[in-house]
């Protein structure tokens, strides 16, 4: 079991940045990889980014390439999402999520996370 507790979301304008914030507790951080995915309105949920256990390999949504940038803090039990550039089309509900896992990957498939937080609204102004 584990708890993931989100924040940082909020109102920007086209061209600005955020900051997305994810503290885990309940189970070592360090046995989880990590994946935030969002939810636009009307959309499906589409996985954005992932990062493995120990940060040895991330994976980014091409929508996102060179915009996004997902990192963890060990000695903080958290993950961020640094999100620069902001489109409108970025406006969405923002999820992280957790997957249990022995090795160093970084999965983008949603069912193989079991654990999500509450969503935080992420809204860029065009």
């Amino acid at each position: 079991q584990v708890q993931l507790v989100e924040s940082g979301g909020g109102s920007v304008q086209a061209g600005g940045s955020l900051r997305l914030s994810c503290a885990v507790s309940g189970s070592p951080f360090s046995n989880y990889a990590m994946g935030w995915f969002r939810q636009a309105p009307g959309k499906e949920r589409e996985f954005v980014v992932s990062i493995s256990r120990n940060g040895g390999s991330t994976y980014y949504v091409d929508s996102v390439k060179g915009r996004f940038a997902i990192s963890r803090d060990s000695a903080k039990n958290t993950v961020y999402l640094q999100m620069n550039s902001l489109k409108a089309e970025d406006t969405a509900v923002y999820y992280c999520a957790a997957r249990r896992s022995r090795f160093e990957e970084a999965p983008r498939e949603q069912y193989l996370y079991t654990d999500w937080g509450q969503g935080t609204q992420v809204t860029v102004s065009s």
